[in-house]
C-alpha cells in the first residue's frame, strides 16, 4: 500500500498550530467532529468552530491530503498539465497542496472556495509557508459550493469530501454546474464507505451523461460491475503527535479508505486495456492472485513463480494498474 507524506512545510504549520493544545481538548474535538461527520446531516459543513478546525487539521486534513495526492497521480500519470485548477469546498486546502505537488510548475492559477470563514483563513495562513509557487499564489475565497461555482474555464476541477455533505440534488446540481466550468478534468473523492460509493456511481453516471469519460479507476464507461462489494481504495498516512493524541492511537500510521472519480473531456488522455486491482493481492508460495476490473468485467488472475510476470506482480499493491501485456490470459470475466 502507498504511503503518502503531508508535505514537511504544512505538518510544520499544522504542529506549530496545535502546539498549545492539549491531548484532552483534541481528543474532545475531534471526537464532536467525528460524530457530525458521521450523522451524515445536510446541515452544513461539520466542521465550523475553531475547536473544529483545530480537529480537522489534526486528523483530517493528513488523510485529505494523502486521497486527493492519490487520485490526482492518475492525471499526472495520464500527461496531463493543467494550468489552472478551481477546488470547490476546499477545506483547509488538501487539494491544492496536492495539485502543486502533482502539476508542478504547469499550473499557475488557483481558486479554492470555501463556505467557512475559518477554514478559508487557517488554509490562507497555511499556503503563506508553502514552498510551491502556485500554491503561495492561490486565491482562496468565501462562496458556498452548493449555491455558486466560480466562471471558469478551469483547467482541473477538484472537489474533496464534499459532496457527501449535500443533499442527492444539490450534489448533482453542483457537479453540472462545475462540469461547465472544467475544460479538461474534474476529481472527487469521498470516503469508502458503501454509502459513499453508492453515491459516487450516481455522480459518475451523471458526469457520463454530460459527456465525460472516465479516466480512473474504472477502466471503461460502462456500469460499475460490482454487486457483492464496493470499489474502493486505500492510502496510508503516517500519524503525528498531534493524530495520536486526537485519536487517542497507539500505531503511527493510519489507512484511509476512500472512493473516487476522475473524469476527463478528451479521450486521447484514456488508456483502456489496463486492468485495476480492486484489493490487496494474495500472495502465497509459488503465485500471487489479483481481483481485477477489466474493460470487459471482474476476473480473477493467478500470476505463478514460473511466469515471467512473477517479480513485478509481487510488487503490484491495492489500486494499481495491471498492464495487459503483464500477465497471462485471465479467468473468463463474471458481472
Amino acid at each position: 500500500m502507498r504511503s503518502v507524506n503531508l508535505p514537511e512545510e504544512l505538518q510544520r504549520f499544522v504542529d506549530d498550530r496545535l502546539a498549545d493544545r492539549t491531548a484532552t481538548e483534541l481528543r474532545r474535538s475531534a471526537g464532536e467532529l467525528s460524530a457530525r461527520y458521521r450523522a451524515a446531516t445536510a446541515s452544513g459543513p461539520a466542521a465550523r468552530s475553531a475547536d473544529d478546525i483545530a480537529a480537522y487539521a489534526a486528523t483530517r486534513l493528513p488523510a485529505t491530503y494523502a486521497a486527493i495526492s492519490m487520485a490526482l497521480d492518475e492525471l499526472a500519470g495520464a500527461g496531463f498539465a493543467p494550468a489552472s485548477q478551481l477546488d470547490l469546498g476546499t477545506g483547509l486546502g488538501s487539494a491544492v497542496w496536492a495539485a502543486g505537488a502533482a502539476f508542478g510548475d504547469s499550473l499557475q492559477r488557483v481558486t479554492a472556495i470555501d463556505a467557512v470563514d475559518g477554514m478559508l483563513a487557517t488554509a490562507a495562513a497555511a499556503a503563506a509557508t508553502s514552498a510551491v509557487a502556485v500554491v503561495r499564489r492561490a486565491e482562496w475565497r468565501r462562496a458556498d459550493a452548493a449555491r455558486t461555482t466560480p466562471e471558469g474555464p478551469f483547467d482541473l476541477v477538484t472537489a474533496s469530501y464534499l459532496l457527501n455533505e449535500l443533499p442527492a440534488a444539490d450534489a448533482l446540481a453542483l457537479l453540472s454546474r462545475a462540469w461547465a466550468q472544467t475544460r479538461g478534468a474534474m476529481v472527487l473523492v469521498e470516503p469508502g464507505t458503501p454509502a459513499d460509493y453508492d453515491r459516487m456511481m450516481s455522480f459518475r453516471g451523471h458526469l457520463i451523461e454530460l459527456g465525460a469519460t472516465i479516466l480512473a479507476p474504472c477502466p471503461h464507461d460502462r456500469p460499475c460491475p460490482m454487486r457483492d462489494d464496493w470499489c474502493h481504495f486505500a492510502v496510508r498516512l503516517p500519524r503525528s503527535a498531534a493524530h495520536r493524541a486526537a485519536k487517542d492511537a497507539k500505531r503511527g500510521f493510519e489507512d484511509e479508505k476512500f472512493t473516487y472519480v476522475v473524469a476527463v473531456r478528451d479521450p486521447g488522455l484514456v488508456r483502456r486495456g489496463d486492468a485495476r486491482i480492486l484489493r490487496h493481492p494474495l500472495v502465497r508460495p509459488g503465485h500471487v492472485r489479483f481481483r481485477l476490473c477489466r474493460p470487459d468485467g471482474l476476473a480473477e488472475v493467478t500470476v505463478a513463480r514460473s511466469d515471467p510476470a512473477y517479480r513485478a506482480a509481487r510488487k503490484l499493491s491495492w489500486g494499481d494498474r495491471l498492464e495487459p501485456d503483464a500477465h497471462p490470459p485471465i479467468a473468463p470475466p463474471h458481472t
